[in-house]
């Protein structure tokens, strides 16, 4: 019997080759985060928000992980779009906030960026 490592058996996960209901996508897509695969995270959730099926989490939850991946893979614009549509479902977002200024900042939008940091910091205690 081949031994997979979990990695190996996430990329076996996403081939198809195991079972793929949208909670095994949503679990394998936080995995890829953990294992700083930001890129394919962001892939897998992006895929997850176009076809929800029967996503049994908030989607605000996806649509923050996939904020996230964009971010840590220097995929700004993408991250600045996806916590823009978060904070326009739910605009006392801390982390939303906090992602979007970030992002502006890494920009070099400082301006832009300075008030979503401080509702960062009034709403959730996140420091920029």
């Amino acid at each position: 019997m081949i031994d997979f490592t979990p990695f190996e058996d996430l990329l076996r996960g996403h081939a198809g080759l195991l079972q793929d209901s949208t909670h095994d996508r949503w679990v394998r897509a936080q995995a890829l985060f953990e294992e700083r695969a930001y890129r394919e995270a962001a892939v897998m959730l992006t895929e997850l928000l176009e076809d929800p099926g029967d996503v049994v989490h908030e989607l605000t939850d996806v649509r923050l992980l996939l904020a996230r991946s964009l971010f840590h893979s220097a995929q700004l614009d993408g991250a600045i779009r996806v916590a823009t549509e978060l904070l326009e479902h739910d605009p006392n977002e801390p982390y939303a906030h906090l992602l979007l200024g970030r992002s502006l900042q890494r920009q070099g939008r400082k301006d832009e960026a300075r008030p979503h940091l401080r509702l960062a910091e009034l709403l959730g205690g996140y420091r920029s």
